[in-house]
């Protein structure tokens, strides 16, 4: 049997390099859940690389929203956009 001119070898010894270790956990993106009641659609709200506000879209229609993030303010992770 002929081998194919495009067998190649793939080097995994490293694959490892980038993984964390069995007993780190990874680091959670904070984020709100957010009930767009326009189109009656839950979508996830990141946090901005800032910090300072969380914004985001409907999925549907594209009604925006924004949380700003501040002292004072609520501990409620989930919301309802009307």
């Amino acid at each position: 049997m002929a081998s194919d001119p495009r067998d190649y070898k793939l080097d995994l010894s490293n694959a490892s390099a980038g993984a964390p270790s069995p007993g780190a956990s990874p680091q959670a993106r904070p984020y709100l859940s957010v009930l767009f009641a326009c189109c009656n659609v839950y979508q996830r709200i990141y946090r901005s690389p800032d910090g300072n506000t969380y914004q985001g879209r409907c999925p549907r229609c594209a009604k925006t929203v924004r949380f700003a993030v501040g002292e004072g303010g609520t501990s409620a992770r989930t919301f309802i956009a009307s």
